[in-house]
């Protein structure tokens, strides 16, 4: 059992390198700006249509840069496998180390959401500029990111790695990745 959790913690950790790398893609071409300005993209039904600047990054995101929606899908769907990861490494007795992840990572979800200013816009939580909740996205991330390490180093003291078990968290993860 400590082994099945230990291989979750790992893919936990790899899934989260996805979500950083398919991040890192996206913040290239993100403007966190509260900024109104009309639509003029390449979507024909929203032209002229006042929003803002974030928001209107993610349309172009979405349609412009080039295999930018598949990132964004990509960065989306891991973070909800993530989640369902998270769980079950807390089912599995990393009950610490879990809920702290998945406070992070739920706290994370909402700043990215916001940050995109397409879900929370109207709301109590929108009176937060939206660099804010970019700046909140990524230091939640990093802030995940560390404990999962930790948590990752504390589980290889106990249970050294070896080179099949790396392959197969590995494995797995990528597994999962194509799954998607």
């Amino acid at each position: 059992m400590e082994r099945i959790r230990q291989l979750v913690g790992e893919m936990l950790l790899y899934g989260l390198v996805v979500i950083m790398l398919s991040g890192g893609f996206l913040a290239f071409h993100y403007t966190p700006s509260g900024e109104v300005v009309a639509y003029d993209g390449v979507y024909e039904p929203l032209h002229g249509v006042p929003m803002s600047a974030a928001y209107r990054s993610v349309f172009d995101i979405g349609y412009d840069v080039p295999g930018g929606l598949f990132m964004r899908q990509l960065h989306h769907r891991f973070f909800i496998v993530f989640g369902f990861g998270t769980v079950v490494w807390a089912l599995l007795g990393r009950f610490r180390y879990a809920l702290l992840v998945l406070g992070l990572a739920a706290l994370g979800g909402l700043a990215g959401y916001a940050a995109a200013d397409d879900l929370l816009s109207g709301t109590v939580l929108a009176k937060l500029p939206i660099p804010v909740w970019y700046g909140l996205h990524l230091v939640l991330a990093l802030a995940v990111g560390a404990v999962l390490v930790i948590s990752s180093r504390r589980e290889a003291a106990r249970n050294p790695r070896s080179l099949r078990f790396v392959g197969l968290s590995l494995g797995l993860t990528a597994l999962v990745l194509f799954w998607l």
